[in-house]
């Protein structure tokens, strides 16, 4: 078996090489500028170029999350992970933070009080922090909760980044997402996960 070349890439070139590589296998898209440079990263997390076919943006998207940067807002995630994931230095200069309470003692009391996933009361929790952004890759419960907040006009975040992977709910929870007037960004069937939330919060970062 022959042995595979390794490329010697500077560390700094290896993500501009990355992209180079992606933007060359994938060819032309339907995507803007800007929804390009979401996608790409959401590609460049995973490896998986399948996202160039399913996500879907609300044609306010980019400019709503790019708005609620710049405006200092916070951006809520669904679990630890994305909460480390998520650049938070570059989030710090517009004035926002990044908001996660799944973990928190007054979490499970309220999930356990209420019938509800630790999700859904996390989310419910965090619906006066000045949230701009929501961004949720595991959880659809998480997703479903959002956007039941926002039907009942108790919760008013600018962008709803809504990708939840797996089995239960999850596609589903997406479709409803991308059925929505107000702006978001999803992908859509059962991939997703909190690599590609992050990349799509990051991304948006990158351009703000």
């Amino acid at each position: 078996m022959k042995r595979p070349r390794i490329q010697k890439i500077a560390p700094r070139e290896i993500e501009a090489e990355s992209f180079r590589i992606i933007e060359q296998e994938l060819g032309p898209t339907p995507f803007s500028r800007q929804e390009f440079a979401v996608v790409r990263r959401c590609i460049h997390a995973t490896g998986d170029f399948s996202f160039a076919e399913t996500m879907r943006f609300h044609p306010r998207a980019v400019e709503a999350g790019l708005a609620a940067i710049r405006a200092g807002k916070n951006v809520l995630v669904d679990v630890n992970m994305a909460a480390s994931g998520i650049s938070a230095g570059i989030l710090a200069r517009f004035g926002g933070r990044v908001i996660c309470r799944i973990g928190e003692p007054g979490t499970a009391e309220m999930a356990r009080a209420g019938n509800l996933t630790r999700s859904e009361a996390a989310f419910a929790r965090a619906a006066g922090d000045d949230i701009g952004i929501v961004a949720v890759g595991n959880a659809p419960t998480a997703l479903l909760k959002a956007m039941a907040m926002i039907d009942e006009g108790v919760f008013a975040p600018d962008l709803v980044i809504g990708v939840p992977v797996g089995f239960v709910n999850a596609a589903e929870s997406k479709e409803i997402l991308a059925m929505q007037e107000y702006p978001f960004v999803t992908a859509l069937g059962r991939k997703g996960g909190t690599p590609v939330a992050v990349a799509a919060v990051n991304a948006l970062l990158r351009l703000a």
